[in-house]
């Protein structure tokens, strides 16, 4: 994609609303040659901008108007470019557990989740985590109220379950797993965190001591050669479940379509939590209007179009009524 596009994309359909700081940077970067021609330096899955401003914030770009951030960056490129080539946006939201968990709750328990593209892992737990819909609708873990509250808004009556699943196994891949336990790698994660977003900063934090308590395994490879032995090795009598979220965008169109391949093949439910345009087969199901997908995430199970989800899971519009789905 081309690079202007990309920023002026970015912040018109995804900042817009969420970050005023990131918008104006967007738009700034979008319409800047000079600064486009630094960032065109770097392949292009590096050239994103949530990889380039996260970054740049981890290496203490002010939070501030684009005059001041543009000066910044170009005193300080080399640094930037150096980390942008090593880091990945691997935002790990857990927030995005609140629009898995309906889906979750459509499947037969005891369940063995394995998480592809799983960061430090903190999707891996939404039998640990508080949820509240609509500001009415509170589900706990058996133990009692958590310090995480992940918080949703929905609409099309989406199938909230009674409890939270009953998780006996969870495991996760990465190509560069980052440690709950590691001090750099969490701050990594909270300058992925938007500028204004503070809860979402605090709920990593909270999201992430609690992983400290029993951390995930946590395995370094390719999701699509990873994934079958992570399966093989879920207990028997669970239903294996494989999901991502905002993974692979990352990949390339062939690269995407072998992983798909290789999931349908195992013995698990595969759930997708993608942007527009990243499943093209998936997409094709959807009947919702393009308006009402602008900017939203698609949730699917087995590749059928469950949801479109708020990219840090504070949203779900519900697709579908069916409330059951065949166990595994």
């Amino acid at each position: 994609m081309d690079t202007s596009r990309w920023y002026r994309s970015f912040a018109e359909v995804e900042a817009r609303g969420n970050s005023e700081v990131y918008e104006e940077w967007g738009n700034g970067v979008s319409e800047d040659p000079a600064v486009l021609a630094l960032i065109d330096r770097l392949p292009e899955p590096r050239r994103q901008p949530n990889l380039i401003f996260g970054a740049s914030r981890h290496l203490g770009a002010p939070v501030a108007p684009y005059a001041s951030f543009r000066r910044w960056l170009r005193e300080n490129w080399s640094a930037v470019e150096q980390l942008a080539r090593i880091r990945t946006t691997q935002t790990n939201e857990a927030g995005r557990a609140a629009v898995l968990l309906p889906v979750l709750g459509l499947l037969k328990g005891p369940l063995s989740l394995i998480e592809v593209g799983a960061s430090a892992g903190l999707c891996l737990y939404p039998d640990r985590y508080s949820f509240l819909y609509d500001g009415t609708k509170y589900l706990h873990p058996v133990d009692g109220p958590s310090t995480v509250l992940l918080e949703c808004a929905t609409t099309g009556s989406p199938p909230i379950p009674e409890r939270v699943p009953d998780v006996v196994y969870r495991a996760g891949i990465d190509l560069n797993p980052l440690d709950v336990g590691d001090t750099d790698d969490m701050r990594w994660l909270e300058s992925l965190v938007w500028p204004e977003q503070d809860h979402r900063r605090q709920r990593l934090r909270d999201a992430a001591a609690l992983a400290r308590v029993d951390p995930p395994h946590l395995v370094r490879g390719d999701l699509t050669a990873a994934v079958a032995d992570l399966v093989r090795r879920a207990p028997q009598n669970t239903t294996v479940v494989v999901y991502h979220s905002a993974v692979l965008n990352y990949l390339t169109l062939t690269a995407r379509e072998e992983f798909a391949e290789t999931v349908r093949a195992l013995p698990c439910h595969w759930i997708a939590n993608e942007g527009l345009g990243v499943l093209p087969e998936v997409d094709a199901k959807l009947t919702a209007s393009p308006e009402a997908r602008r900017g939203k995430f698609v949730v699917s199970l087995d590749g059928t179009p469950r949801g479109l989800a708020g990219g840090h899971g504070q949203s779900l519009d519900w697709l579908d009524q069916t409330r059951t789905a065949p166990a595994g």
